[in-house]
């Protein structure tokens, strides 16, 4: 069983890490965006900075994460992050929702184990 938190941990410290710092400084191409609803909240997150915010956020409960320092917030934190990404996905993009329900598993057993 420890084990599999410390996978888990590890999967989702590195997932949330690289995604953040992905927001604060672009290193991965982004794809193209649908024309619609989806481009304009986008648009509007990355013109007033709030994917920014995201993205620290994501760094540091990624990081908090990976050292095993402060679990229980990094946690706390990316569950909000978590629904978040859910319910964007269930809207506006449900392609893409397997890897937002991997994360929201991936939370809940660290979370009760």
């Amino acid at each position: 069983m420890k084990v599999m938190v410390l996978i888990a941990r590890i999967l989702m410290g590195l997932l949330f890490l690289v995604i953040g710092a992905n927001k604060i400084v672009p290193f991965l191409p982004m794809p193209a965006m649908p024309p619609g609803d989806m481009t304009t909240l986008m648009t509007l997150m990355f013109a007033h900075k709030g994917m920014m915010f995201y993205g620290f956020v994501e760094t540091i409960s990624g990081v908090l994460l990976l050292t095993g320092w402060f679990v229980p917030l990094g946690l706390t934190l990316l569950a909000g992050m978590g629904v978040s990404i859910l319910l964007f996905n269930i809207t506006f993009s449900p392609s893409l929702l397997p890897l937002p329900l991997v994360v929201a598993a991936l939370e809940i057993f660290l979370v009760y184990a």
